[in-house]
């Protein structure tokens, strides 16, 4: 019986439940091994084969080959692991957080010092605020079900 997710209508949201969790088991595994330094090297060195070295999905590894971490993010990653790829491309998190909301690490920062983006229009899914799908740089992403 599927648990009834009230969350689900968080515009901009995706929520790292338990069925996150399971499905990004591998993606996030592999997001962890970057934390040895032979990893990153491995990885660096040739991106596809040590991605194929993973049980991951071709779009878990296409998302990662891309650097597409809203897709990362929508196929389970935690982004507590993914801040492990932009580490190892020596990217920061505001960076790596700029470039999921199509801002540059400049505006990021500065929308983040002036309270970051307004409740008004973003409670729920359908309202008109910044951040619904339709203003974000992934656009109308499928919500997750």
């Amino acid at each position: 019986m599927a648990l009834d997710k009230p969350y689900l209508d968080v515009p901009g949201t995706t929520i790292f439940d338990a069925e996150q969790s399971r499905l990004g088991y591998h993606l996030n595994q592999f997001c962890m091994s970057l934390m040895k330094a032979e990893n990153r090297a491995r990885f660096k060195s040739d991106e596809r084969a040590y991605l194929d070295e993973w049980p991951m999905t071709e779009e878990q590894k296409q998302a990662v080959l891309a650097r597409d971490l809203n897709r990362c993010i929508a196929v389970g990653g935690n982004i507590y692991f993914l801040a492990k790829i932009g580490a190892t491309d020596g990217k920061s998190f505001q960076q790596m957080a700029g470039s999921m909301t199509g801002m540059s690490e400049i505006q990021y920062r500065d929308m983040m010092i002036g309270g970051g983006r307004s409740i008004e229009g973003n409670r729920h899914i359908g309202e008109d605020g910044d951040a619904q799908a339709h203003r974000q740089p992934q656009g109308q992403q499928k919500v997750n079900s």
